[in-house]
């Protein structure tokens, strides 16, 4: 499969990263990342990494999965990361892949569904397709890789399955009814296949960022329009967050520290959901700035 022509920025990794736990604190274990190769995807990554795992990371652009590869292999000798090509939305590529890590590492211990789509649109611009699109992105793409790590191998051996969510949906956020619609799926369907995956002995968890300052993302979504400074005023601990952020607390999450956690949603945003801006003034700057882009 070609991968896809865009543009990227070659990824880098946290400079004098501190570890919180033991750095063989996963140790022996393999991480399978979708949407790995940049952004939050290659923040996890590189945690893991830290912490004694190897990783396999899959996205559908090849040269940015070299391009990740090649910088977190050398910021951490001591991991393998693996890379392979796949699109969450066709799950015969991601059993294929799958089976590829199966048959490089003999063993998922844990998998990170970090693919998404967004854009800022008003639902009464939205398409159809547009909308379907984020949703088999997220939604039915987080379905289709956790069914089929459950089956090749979680099943009989466990695991931890960490979504990736968002808090869009909480209250309503205007631009976002496709990403919020998507997002809210994935917080149900974290405790769904808890309750029924639980007793195979794997554990299901949500985490949904806020405001993550070192992304496209938030450039996309506000970045670019508001001052980090300006944002972090309407957050209760007054700061942007990272994507060293979500990273650690993946790391908690799949960690032995964690085991005891399944089913829920962990908020990672500073506080910011509880006093997030959703007026139409502030709307109206952020569509009046992306039309002139």
């Amino acid at each position: 499969m070609a991968s896809p022509k865009e543009n990227f920025t070659p990824e880098n990794c946290v400079e004098n990263y501190k570890s919180i736990f033991s750095k063989t604190a996963l140790s022996g274990k393999v991480a399978f990342i979708t949407g790995g190769g940049s952004g939050i995807g290659f923040t996890i990554s590189e945690v893991l990494m830290r912490h004694g795992c190897n990783v396999a990371i899959a996205s559908r652009n090849f040269a940015k999965l070299q391009s990740a590869q090649s910088a977190l292999q050398k910021a951490v000798p001591g991991a393998e990361c693996f890379i392979a090509q796949m699109d969450v939305r066709k799950p015969a590529e991601v059993k294929a892949c799958v089976d590829q890590i199966l048959s490089k590492f003999n063993r998922i211990d844990i998998l990170v569904n970090n693919s998404a789509g967004n854009f800022l649109c008003l639902a009464e611009g939205l398409s159809s397709n547009a909308y379907r699109n984020v949703i088999d992105i997220d939604t039915v793409g987080t379905f289709t890789t956790s069914k089929t790590v459950y089956e090749a191998f979680f099943k009989k051996n466990g695991g931890v399955i960490i979504n990736i969510g968002a808090t869009l949906h909480v209250n309503g956020q205007v631009l976002q009814c496709h990403a919020g619609s998507a997002k809210a799926a994935i917080e149900a369907m974290t405790k769904h296949l808890a309750v029924e995956w639980g007793p195979d002995n794997v554990r299901i968890v949500c985490i949904s960022p806020g405001p993550i300052a070192d992304t496209v993302g938030y450039s996309k979504l506000g970045g670019s329009v508001f001052t980090e400074e300006q944002i972090a005023q309407s957050i209760p601990i007054q700061r942007v967050g990272r994507r060293i952020d979500i990273a650690n607390t993946v790391l908690f999450a799949v960690s032995d520290a964690g085991s005891y956690i399944t089913g829920t949603n962990l908020v990672v945003d500073g506080g910011a959901v509880l006093t997030a801006s959703n007026g139409m003034h502030g709307i109206a700057q952020l569509l009046n700035a992306h039309s002139k882009l």
